[in-house]
């Protein structure tokens, strides 16, 4: 009886035993495919190589960016400016609560967005100084300044409404703080949309993400609070 020896001991045990078998096994071509993540709250989607935008070198920003970093800072101090109204006025412990927690989260953050600026040698809003924030104030006219509400910056209350905040109390003030400061977040929520889609910057990605998280569960928070009033 003669016997075969299959494949030498130099083949691979795969090649082996497919000359025992006689079947070949399908061709298998190498590919690859690449993951690219989603917006928030949105599924992460399979793409091939050729249709994937490479990503932004490091440190690579640009405009989009360098809007929507100047925007929050312009939306913090409003915000700050909205939330010292409250010790005085509120009628309710809940928008008192909610006021501190403004101060205390978006000081540090406009002195981080500012910082981000200057290093950039980009001009850095009016009253960021004051909130903590570094660098030049910006030119008289540019329509960045602290006291424009409502110039160029989705969401900020217009003058006309921060008067009429400062004028109420009680009751009325809680509603009129918490109807402008719903308001008031939905447009960095609007921000943020723009930014995710057009900026580069790793830095205005993680505020905005950050932005798009806190800013929603607090807008929740606030119509809770004007339910009950």
């Amino acid at each position: 009886m003669r016997v075969v020896t299959c494949g030498f001991a130099v083949a691979g045990l795969v090649l082996g035993v497919a000359a025992c078998t006689g079947d070949p096994g399908p061709t298998v071509t190498p590919s690859s495919v690449v993951v690219q993540p989603g917006l928030p709250g949105e599924e992460a989607a399979t793409i091939a190589p050729d249709d994937y935008g490479a990503a932004p070198e490091e440190g690579a920003w640009n405009q989009a960016d360098v809007g929507f970093v100047t925007g929050m800072i312009e939306h913090h101090l409003q915000a700050l400016e909205i939330a010292a109204l409250a010790p005085d006025r509120a009628g309710s412990d809940g928008v008192r609560s909610f006021a501190e927690r403004v101060t205390a989260a978006q000081g540090p953050e406009i002195h981080a967005l500012a910082s981000w600026l200057q290093a950039r040698d980009v001009v850095v809003p009016e009253g960021a100084q004051d909130a903590g924030g570094t660098g030049p104030r910006a030119p008289a006219g540019t329509g960045t300044g602290h006291g424009d509400h409502g110039d160029g910056v989705v969401g900020m209350l217009t003058d006309e409404q921060m008067a009429a905040l400062a004028a109420a109390s009680g009751p009325e003030f809680d509603r009129l703080f918490l109807e402008g400061m719903i308001t008031h977040h939905q447009g960095a929520l609007d921000m943020v949309d723009v930014v995710l889609v057009d900026g580069q910057d790793l830095y205005a990605n993680e505020i905005a993400a950050d932005t798009a998280s806190g800013q929603g569960g607090e807008i929740d928070r606030m119509r809770d609070l004007l339910d009950g009033l």
